[in-house]
């Protein structure tokens, strides 16, 4: 299993030529640039800075584009299109091949210049996939609770997961020459580009991995080609990064960044405030005039291509019927949230998708209405008798978290549904297998332009849900497998547009809230500019200019 693919945009069958690298600054002169320190919600989830394990908007925010790179990029300072990355130009084969050509003469953070070798490692059994094959469409059970470290180079089963997951048929990588690879797959897809692009499919040192002890020591200072590398990291405090000099694009502009961890909005902006952080993450929007009263202060943000949702696990007794589902679905009024949560800076979007995926984009699709009348109907059609449904909730690991769940358990309790919140400490509480899940939190992004990249990554047979074992349903994932595996545009169309109606009317496995935004305080001085995602970029070109 050495053998992967990339995927920018869809149908991207041409070469795409690379961009030019920035000149270099003799590192012997001095060191005049600036340090800065962001005030963060949270750093990791799993206190490691693996790709593969940390999948999260917070890990996104830390990872992009300053440590980790792939072989395609994302425009962080456009629209998140494809441009070049580690590769600097790709061409297709044939419908399961995709060829790239690497830059030459990029350094890792130990030194190595990275060649076709460290490519086909990072998509290796060692590294990623374990002993699980291509083509198997057989759910990876994982998530339900971060493992305890394992002596030697054993991969934790959510690695694994999370690899067939991005790369369900990748069967090899083959290195043709030093600077040349090939993806191949099992099966037809149209998305290889996408998947090369995607959040997880990134490059690491070879040599790095084979020398840390554990992959715990690896997880906690991967090597890697980006423009800063790990100086510290203090799981559940901070993460200090230093300047990598060698960069390929260019001498970064900073010496040092440092992500500290500051729970409350009101400690981050006090201490934007007074000097203590010089950027603060995750703002409430309506803690936004606030900011910007002083003259001197200024929020950049807005919507993602992230979509929070609720989510059910149809295991629990009073959710096994999906009429209760549906009517959890029909109690919520997501225009009322959109407008006194989040000030109207966001939307409600049509369903689980997002417009640029194009021609794959279901226009005629909408979230189910609000009608607490029709959930009313439904609750009384599935004998509900007014059971206590458990709410798992993080405090505030999204913007507005909690405020959105007391006004999502009004809105449930006033067409009947007896909905009872239970505050968690971490992830693994929130998703432990026992009596008490049934209704929590999430985010959904798109790592690319193709229902793929959500639909199918989140909610399909290898997707989070199933994984943990709260959801499944044998029609959307054999539709899953079309969807991987079909050229037929219009066919894999009609079949997303199924795996809709089945996810989030039929069957709910979910229901979409609202699209995600982001918001980031900072001084007006600091010439700085937010991306369109939860990554922030501190590349030459995007501080100081």
């Amino acid at each position: 299993m050495t053998k992967l693919t990339r995927r920018g945009l869809l149908g991207a069958g041409a070469a795409i030529s690379g961009s030019f690298i920035l000149p270099r600054v003799s590192i012997a002169q001095a060191d005049n640039r600036p340090s800065v320190t962001i005030a963060v919600q949270k750093v990791t989830n799993s206190n490691v800075l693996d790709v593969l394990r940390e999948q999260s908007n917070v890990g996104e925010r830390v990872f992009y584009s300053s440590l980790w790179e792939s072989l395609i990029s994302k425009n962080f300072r456009g629209n998140l299109e494809a441009v070049p990355g580690l590769a600097t130009e790709w061409k297709r084969i044939d419908d399961q091949t995709v060829e790239l050509k690497l830059r030459q003469g990029v350094k890792f953070h130990n030194g190595d210049e990275m060649t076709a070798e460290d490519v086909v490692f990072s998509f290796s059994r060692e590294r990623m996939f374990g002993d699980s094959e291509a083509k198997s469409r057989t759910t990876i059970k994982a998530f339900e609770k971060i493992p305890t470290p394992r002596p030697g180079k054993e991969l934790p089963p959510d690695v694994i997961g999370v690899a067939r997951r991005m790369w369900p048929d990748l069967v090899r990588v083959d290195a043709v020459d030093k600077y040349t690879v090939r993806f191949v797959n099992a099966t037809p897809d149209v998305t290889i580009e996408g998947r090369l692009m995607r959040y997880g499919s990134d490059i690491m040192s070879r040599r790095g991995w084979e020398e840390a002890a554990s992959y715990l020591d690896w997880a906690r200072k991967p090597i890697t080609t980006g423009p800063y590398k790990i100086v510290e990291f203090k799981p559940d405090v901070s993460l200090t990064l230093e300047a990598h000099d060698e960069y390929w694009g260019g001498r970064p502009p900073l010496k040092r960044i440092r992500f500290v961890e500051v729970p409350e909005v009101a400690s981050r902006i006090n201490g934007l405030l007074s000097g203590e952080y010089q950027l603060a993450c995750d703002i409430p929007p309506d803690q936004i005039a606030g900011i910007e009263k002083n003259a001197a202060f200024e929020v950049q943000g807005g919507t993602i291509l992230n979509h929070r949702l609720t989510v059910f696990d149809k295991n629990h007794p009073q959710l096994a019927n999906p009429l209760v589902r549906r009517a959890f679905t029909h109690a919520i009024d997501r225009q009322a949230i959109v407008d006194s949560l989040w000030a109207g800076r966001t939307r409600v979007p049509k369903g689980l998708q997002w417009e640029f995926y194009g021609d794959m984009f279901i226009a005629d699709w909408s979230v189910p209405a609000f009608d607490p009348k029709l959930a009313q109907d439904l609750l009384k059609q599935a004998g509900y008798k007014g059971d206590p449904i458990p709410y798992r909730l993080l405090n505030n690991y999204y913007t507005n978290q909690t405020a959105t769940a007391q006004v999502l358990v009004e809105m449930w309790q006033a067409v009947g549904l007896n909905v009872q919140i239970e505050t968690k400490e971490n992830w693994s509480q929130i998703l432990e297998r026992a009596p008490t899940r049934a209704v929590r939190d999430w985010s959904n992004s798109a790592a690319f332009n193709d229902p793929v990249s959500s639909l199918v990554a989140q909610h399909g047979p290898n997707g989070q849900q199933q994984q943990v074992g709260e959801w499944t349903n044998a029609e959307l994932n054999q539709l899953s497998e079309f969807l991987e595996t079909s050229t037929d545009r219009a066919a894999r169309k009609k079949a997303f547009g199924r795996m809709l109606e089945i996810a989030e009317r039929e069957d709910p496995a979910y229901t979409v809230l609202h699209q995600n935004a982001t918001f980031t305080a900072k001084p007006k001085s600091i010439k700085w500019k937010a991306s369109p995602a939860f990554a922030m970029d501190f590349r030459t070109g995007n501080y100081g200019v």
